[in-house]
């Protein structure tokens, strides 16, 4: 296998695919014993995701951790410098002084305990006075989230057997981190791609300043351990050049001449033959190029350490570097943390420079396009190992390390404002466990950006040509993140490892290219430019460049000379038009797309990337794809026949799939999820395209085999309505359940208070028996609403409390966890309570089958009253036949046909898209199959009515369909108020379900009740059943407030009546009572007590 450990081997991976959906589960024997390895296919989703942060804390935590600068101070006339030597993160142990039998820690008493899952970060630092040497301290600096399933987890390489010992599923897949028991994925975002130039125009870059024009050239440079800046070039209409970089957050500008200058010791005749190189014949440039230089000279800086002098001074205010430093350090600091930081070499930088500059005014002449910087070929993805890495970087771990931080693991990451991102909160998501296709669409999610999401043009969103095969067409979400959140094809996968590329320069000189500093056999302007991952190597002759990029190309698909199999080489030509601007540029870094395609020239596989999938000669074929339903994501690839489906119905069917209630995992008893769902019947379909298979879905079915006929029986099936057979529902057809847990813990309920524990007082009338002896509920036992729910004790005092339980939907208590702290020294405080809450299908609840056609359940029709065939048969659910015509789903008919057929010969048929075509059609096919079980070719049959026993006059099209239960039930939904709280302030009824709250009558309905002339309706809903109160006025001074009850008369007194008198008049007798709304005192009271008086005027 490749390096890096890549699981599969890749050329093998997408070969043996299965021919068609099987039924070895029913056939093969030893169904349900734990395999000896985990399903390849199934690992491989998040593979991405676990290789990215095993890379990150590894190699990559090295690194960053001896990039980080010594921190230097003066103490006492003595120069201290504390700098890192090396950080370890440890796997999770139990935390000292606990009393255990292993001291590792796993993921599954994370999530049932509703904990994290955390290891220690350790780092060495040494330290020196005045530079000598002192030693080296270890500092634990806190605890930080680590990933399921990666090399620190303690799953990491264990069997499916041994999993389950762990309360694992068989198939972990990991790819998360566990914060406070729930379970988080690190969205991967799409980012610049690295250390490549990328010509655009911003006219909005015209507002930076006098002179600048639309044009620059932007490049995001990305260092090994993923530390990134974004610098820019701008053309200014003076034909000079400005670079702009940003230094901890702020914006710097600087003319180019001074940087070049500052970096190499050339003189000025050198530097402006290698700018001009490739231009020789262009005077505008070559005189721009010269003003350039020209304005160095004007400021006194001949030298380069004069330039370096120069630099430092001005910039030496905004840089927080010790007083000791010199100007020339403190420049040379400026250009190694801010300029091409990819690059190592001042040399290589300033050829880079270079580079970028003709660029640039290749690009303002018009002579070369703009790259799009939302086209797939200038992106790559941010993985969640390399926002991982940043993150700790950049929070203050590493820096004041001397104060002891305690990063706390239930860290969300806020601070990424200045690592180069465009947002700093959405970087994670709950990866909710509603169904397998939910949780693993998470894995394949790749998201855009926040701050896409906001902006009002619609090109961001486009579905681009270049992103075919790299993310699917079908599967995004529609509404608000259309567009912005894709997903990944199934055999996309990003780069994780980046292996050294220190023999590749050598390797392309042997091939043809001339070093940088030599001179090509022919003029620089019929050459090409060879750029190594951002680095300038050299140049090559335009008649060798295609035998150079074929030898390379044989290099990396044969696996010689140590290029690596995840190279991109990409030769963009010179068209003698205004095309991209030419040069041969070769990538390896990571966080790249790939895919893999079959390469005829060599007739093996080869992984391309996303830029020099663009790089295609027309009518010239050399690669090939693998199958034909590469273009789709591992979501779009479950949907039976989507080929003959109406597009936006796959995309319908793809977020529906995600709330399909079916089975999420296996291991419900060791969950504390806040809600999960089951369905208890759950069925393999009949009709299944084959990546069915490959993912191994049986394992985690989400739906149930019905038998659907297409008919418009009595109207109660308008309008995506269905009626469902009261005999299925009868005997248990999508039945489901809910499992609901509740977290109690006494230490927060009752802040302060330390000795309180579960348990119940012998006898007490509240509990009525109906706990247990500690306090909590049988397992087993139904609640109902008001039935004690658990009850806990003061020990001091021995008086107990008894909460209710206050849904009121009845259930059953399936398990109690009893948990502890992170020591293991809790006393009885904190427990987990799972309740099941069986949820019949019931009027209203939403069903849909595999193409978009959703429809809720309208009646449920009695069997003796449903249509049958000529055997007997009743259908489970008849279908309105208007749903088809508009929306195009001919999909939903050809399943149909296939499962009837499949149902009666026992087949499991292939629904895989692209299979059938004009000349093998579907219909002719599975025709052929019914009519040879005696059915009618076309799917149809006879039915008889149920109400009359009559023929019906139509032949019925009927077959069986697999349909899927969604989340959205009634029993969620309805609302409903007669009396209840209201708001402290208005004294109006508060609003929303949970608290039993009203439905707001607002402004537009208010509109209709007027428009309908309906006063006393109006009158009642937004008057008497809403805050009517009787209020005291005073006739003559019309005030609302001044009215008061007198004082009460003293005990003796005979006098029992109070009087209410007006306090600014002083008399009683001008007093009047109205009817308000009590908002309307409140709003009198409010004004005043801005001083301004409200009259009323009483008639």
């Amino acid at each position: 296998s490749l390096p890096g450990g890549r699981g599969m081997d890749f050329s093998t991976k997408w070969t043996n695919l299965p021919k068609g959906p099987s039924l070895k589960n029913l056939t093969e024997r030893g169904f349900g014993i734990p395999k000896e390895t985990q399903h390849a296919a199934v690992q491989d989703l998040t593979r991405a995701h676990i290789e990215s942060f095993d890379q990150a804390v590894t190699e990559g935590l090295s690194r960053v951790v001896q990039g980080i600068p010594p921190f230097e101070f003066k103490f006492r006339n003595d120069r201290i410098s504390l700098a890192f030597v090396e950080a370890t993160i440890h796997s999770p142990l139990a935390a000292k002084g606990s009393i255990c039998r292993d001291l590792r820690v796993f993921p599954a008493e994370c999530r049932g305990r509703r904990c994290s899952y955390k290891g220690k970060l350790v780092a060495d630092i040494s330290w020196s006075v005045n530079d000598i040497p002192k030693g080296i301290i270890k500092q634990s600096l806190g605890q930080v989230p680590i990933m399921v399933k990666s090399k620190l987890c303690n799953l990491h390489g264990l069997s499916p057997k041994e999993l389950v010992e762990h309360h694992e599923e068989a198939e972990e897949m990991g790819g998360y981190f566990i914060v406070n028991g729930i379970e988080k994925v690190i969205r991967m975002l799409i980012m610049p791609r690295r250390n490549y130039p990328i010509a655009m125009s911003r006219p909005k870059w015209k507002s930076r300043g006098q002179g600048y024009t639309q044009y620059g050239i932007s490049m995001r440079c990305v260092k090994q351990e993923h530390t990134a800046i974004n610098m820019n070039l701008h053309y200014l209409d003076n034909g000079t050049v400005m670079l702009n970089f940003i230094y901890q957050k702020e914006l710097f500008f600087l003319p180019l001449g001074f940087a070049l200058k500052a970096l190499v010791d050339f003189t000025d005749f050198q530097i402006y033959q290698e700018l001009i190189k490739g231009r020789e014949d262009d005077s505008f440039f070559k005189s721009c190029v010269s003003e350039m230089l020209r304005i160095v000279m004007e400021e006194g800086c001949t030298t380069r350490s004069k330039v370096l002098n120069y630099l430092g001074e001005r910039f030496r205010v905004k840089m927080n570097l010790p007083e000791w430093y010199t100007n020339e350090q403190c420049a040379n600091f400026l250009l190694d943390e801010c300029i091409c930081i990819h690059l190592k070499s001042d040399m290589e930088k300033f050829y880079l420079l270079c580079l970028m500059t003709r660029k640039l005014f290749t690009f303002a002449k018009q002579e070369c396009m703009e790259e799009n910087p939302d086209s797939l070929m200038c992106q790559e993805v941010l993985t969640p190992g390399q926002l991982y890495l940043m993150f700790l970087k950049a929070s203050r771990l590493f820096r004041v390390y001397l104060v002891q931080y305690r990063v706390s693991a239930g860290k969300s990451f806020l601070e990424a404002r200045g690592l180069g991102m465009l947002q700093n909160t959405g970087l994670c998501v709950v990866a909710d466990k509603l169904n397998f296709i939910r949780y693993l669409s998470h894995f394949r999610c790749v998201h855009r950006g926040a701050a896409f999401a906001k902006m009002r043009t619609t090109s961001v969103r486009k579905l681009l040509p270049e992103s075919w095969g790299f993310l699917c067409p079908v599967h995004t979400p529609d509404g608000e993140p259309c567009g912005l959140m894709n997903h990944m094809t199934a055999s996309c996968e990003i780069v994780g490892p980046a292996l050294p590329t220190t023999t590749l320069p050598a390797l392309l000189c042997s091939l043809g290219v001339t070093p940088v500093d030599g001179s090509p056999g022919q003029a620089f302007s019929d050459c090409y430019h060879v750029v190594l991952d951002g680095a300038m190597v050299g140049w090559v002759e335009a008649e060798l460049a295609p035998i150079l990029v074929d030898s390379l190309r044989r290099f990396k698909v044969l696996k010689e000379n140590k290029i690596p199999p995840w190279t991109e080489i990409v030769l963009v030509p010179k068209t003698g038009k205004a095309s991209l601007y030419p040069g041969l540029y070769l990538f390896t870094t990571p966080c790249r797309m790939v895919r893999p395609v079959r390469n005829l020239a060599q007739g093996k596989q080869e992984l391309i990337g996303t830029f020099e999938q663009n790089d295609i000669e027309p009518g010239v074929t050399t690669h090939q794809e693998l199958f034909p339903h590469s273009m789709l994501s591992v979501v779009a690839n479950f949907i039976p026949y989507s080929d003959h489906n109406q597009s936006p119905r796959n995309m319908y069917q793809c977020q529906m799939g995600k709330q399909t209630m079916g089975f999420p995992l296996h291991s419900y008893r060791d969950r504390s999820d806040n809600k999960l769902y089951r369905l208890q019947t759950p069925q393999s379909p009949l009709v299944r395209p084959y990546m069915y298979d490959h993912y191994n879905m049986d394992n985690y079915p989400i739906g149930t085999n019905a038998i659907v006929a297409v008919i418009s029986y009595t109207g109660y099936d308008m309008e995506d309505a269905m009626i469902v057979n009261k005999s299925s529902w009868e005997r248990g057809f999508a039945h489901g359940c809910i499992y609901k847990t509740e977290l109690v813990d006494l230490a927060d309920k009752m802040k302060g208070e330390d000795n309180m524990v579960f348990g119940t007082k012998p006898g007490d009338p509240k509990v009525n028996d109906r706990l247990d002896a500690d306090g909590l509920p049988p397992i087993g036992s139904v609640l109902h609403y008001g039935d004690p729910f658990y009850s806990y004790i003061n020990l001091n005092t021995g008086q107990s409390y008894v909460t209710f339980y206050k849904s009121q939907e009845s259930c059953v208590v399936d398990n109690i966890k009893i948990c502890s702290n992170d020591t293991g020294s809790g006393r009885f405080k904190r427990i987990c309570i799972t309740m099941r809450v069986p949820r019949n299908p019931t009027i209203g609840d939403k069903f849909a089958s595999r193409h978009g056609q959703k429809g809720i359940l309208s009646r449920l029709w009695p069997a003796e009253d449903m249509p049958f065939t000529e055997s007997g048969m009743c259908p489970d659910i008849l279908f309105n036949p208007h749903g088809f015509p508009s929306r195009m789903t001919i999909g939903m008919l050809i399943e149909s046909m296939a499962g009837k057929s499949g149902a009666l010969h026992g087949l499991s048929h292939d629904a895989t898209p692209f299979t059938f075509s004009e000349e093998s059609s579907a219909l002719e096919y599975f025709g052929d199959l019914l009519r040879a079980a005696g059915y009618n070719h076309y799917g149809t049959e006879r039915l008889y009515s149920g109400l009359s026993g009559v023929e019906l006059e139509a032949d019925i099209f009927i077959g069986v369909v697999y349909y899927q239960r969604l989340r959205h039930m009634v029993s969620d939904k309805f609302q409903v108020r007669t009396t209840g709280a209201r708001d402290k302030v208005t004294n109006q009824p508060v609003g929303g379900r949970n608290i039993q709250g009203g439905i707001r009558f607002g402004e537009m309905e208010r509109d209709a009740l007027l428009a309908h002339g309906s006063s006393f309706l109006l009158h009642d809903r937004l008057f008497n059943c809403s805050d009517r109160s009787v209020a005291q006025v005073c006739i003559d001074c019309g005030s609302l407030l001044s009215p008061l009850l007198e004082k009460p008369p003293p005990s003796w007194s005979a006098m029992r009546h109070r009087k209410t008198v007006c306090t600014l008049c002083g008399k009683s007798d001008s007093i009047d009572t109205v009817s308000v709304p009590y908002v309307f005192r409140y709003f009198v009271a409010e004004l005043a007590a801005m001083n301004i008086k409200v009259k009323l005027e009483v008639k």
